[in-house]
């Protein structure tokens, strides 16, 4: 009898639980798509530096840097449009690719 309360709280909870990630995500792009505070930007950009990491014969790794990229992003807490998130691309503004 005890089990069965406790699967039915966890089902409870974690119906909850993505029913509040859904919500927040709708709420998300909604202020994206009709740019709700209408004072606010929803796009923005970030200069992005990528280089190469190309791994030679005798273990050691030369790097190509190549030339700056600004990338269009969005001003929100998840993707939308196809365009990753500002916060993210400003913390991994430096975009390293493996050979």
């Amino acid at each position: 009898m005890i089990s069965i309360r406790i699967e039915s709280m966890k089902l409870r909870i974690l119906s909850v639980v993505l029913l509040a990630i859904a919500a927040l995500y709708v709420g998300d792009d909604l202020s994206v798509r009709y740019r709700i505070p209408k004072s606010r930007q929803p796009f923005g950009a970030v200069t992005i530096q990528g280089y190469d990491a190309i791994s030679e014969k005798n273990n050691k790794t030369e790097f190509v840097y190549e030339e700056p990229v600004t990338v269009t992003c969005v001003r929100s807490l998840f993707p939308h449009l196809g365009y990753q998130t500002c916060w993210y691309l400003s913390r991994h503004a430096e975009q390293r690719i493996n050979y």
